[in-house]
């Protein structure tokens, strides 16, 4: 299974430029309001000291000048009993800055999650498990120590955006009008649409981008093209209604955006995501890939890796060099083609 995501590049260029703007426009009250901003985004101390505590076990970095940024999107409703990574992308970027990958981590592929430090001081036990429940047994440390343990990456940084914030950005624009393609009746929830063109509020909307029953064939890759076409949606609202360029519209936007922001002390500040921003803008459409770790459905529903073409994809991103392209499928792209 392989999809194209394009969902946190998107993200970040709002944060970093629309608050750089609302700065620019509005001056001295600009400023306040850029402190509110930057004072909203949380840093991640629990994570920084759980992985402190495994330092030993984490992987080195083997490419100097090359970043490795893991970004969450949180299940905060915790539907099975506690919070749970349901969206996980590795973005790498390259030392020279000249080129970089998108990889997605499928939530339900079935992986090694190592013994992981807990809230409550205990450890949990190494267990083999869908990956998305790392995040369950011990948070955004965990994943991360999964993902690194997975793929032998060293992560340099962690950005953890929760639902709220979503549901919180869709209401700040007055709504997102989308496709729907088919009947869809979630078990669960009010939430039912015809097909056709239809405007969604953020409980609808949430609803819309998370559903896998009560809609199509039940499957993670559907509802993550689903999602794909929701922000492409969402990003031409932003841009359609001039909310990008009106600093009034805007900082609601910016509001819910880093009010559901957590990150580690490296981008945990609006200047340093900005920064984050400016190293990838350079870098050409063409040399941006964007893939899924190599899987199959698998046992009671998880996918399962493909082991020989996971480890070449791994190894690339380890030695900075270019994802081999014997991995592509129909579903994967270099931005210039999307």
């Amino acid at each position: 299974m392989a999809v194209r995501d394009l969902r946190f590049r998107p993200f970040l260029c709002v944060v970093g430029l629309g608050a750089t703007l609302l700065l620019a426009v509005t001056g001295g009250v600009g400023w306040v309001l850029y402190q509110r901003l930057d004072g909203s985004i949380r840093t991640d101390e629990k994570t920084a000291r759980a992985l402190a505590t495994d330092h030993g076990s984490r992987p080195r970095a083997v490419a100097h000048g090359a970043e490795n940024i893991l970004l969450l999107g949180s299940d905060r409703e915790g539907n099975y009993g506690g919070e749970r990574s349901d969206t996980t992308i590795l973005l790498h970027l390259s030392a020279d800055r000249r080129s970089a990958s998108l990889v997605s981590v499928p939530r339900d592929m079935m992986v090694e999650i190592p013994s992981c430090l807990q809230p409550d001081g205990t450890r949990s036990r190494a267990q083999y498990a869908q990956f998305n429940w790392a995040f369950q047994f011990g948070g955004a440390a965990c994943a991360i120590r999964t993902f690194e343990m997975l793929t032998g990456v060293r992560v340099d940084h962690h950005l953890v955006v929760d639902f709220t914030g979503f549901e919180k950005v869709v209401d700040a624009v007055g709504g997102v009008e989308v496709e729907v393609h088919e009947p869809m009746s979630v078990p669960d929830s009010t939430v039912e649409l015809s097909p056709g063109r239809q405007l969604l509020r953020g409980d609808q909307a949430l609803v819309f981008v998370r559903a896998r029953t009560g809609v199509g064939d039940g499957s993670d890759l559907q509802r993550i093209e689903r999602q794909k076409e929701f922000i492409d949606d969402l990003l031409r609202e932003l841009r359609g209604s001039g909310t990008l360029t009106n600093p009034a519209r805007l900082y609601p936007v910016l509001n819910a955006v880093t009010s559901s922001l957590v990150a580690d002390r490296g981008l945990d500040s609006l200047g340093e995501l900005y920064g984050l921003v400016e190293g990838a803008r350079g870098i050409p459409p063409k040399r941006t890939s964007l893939v899924t770790i190599p899987c199959n459905p698998g046992y009671r529903g998880g996918y399962m890796m493909v082991v020989d073409q996971a480890e070449e994809l791994f190894k690339a991103l380890r030695d900075d060099k270019p994802l081999p392209k014997r991995l592509y499928n129909a579903y994967d792209k270099t931005q210039d083609e999307l």
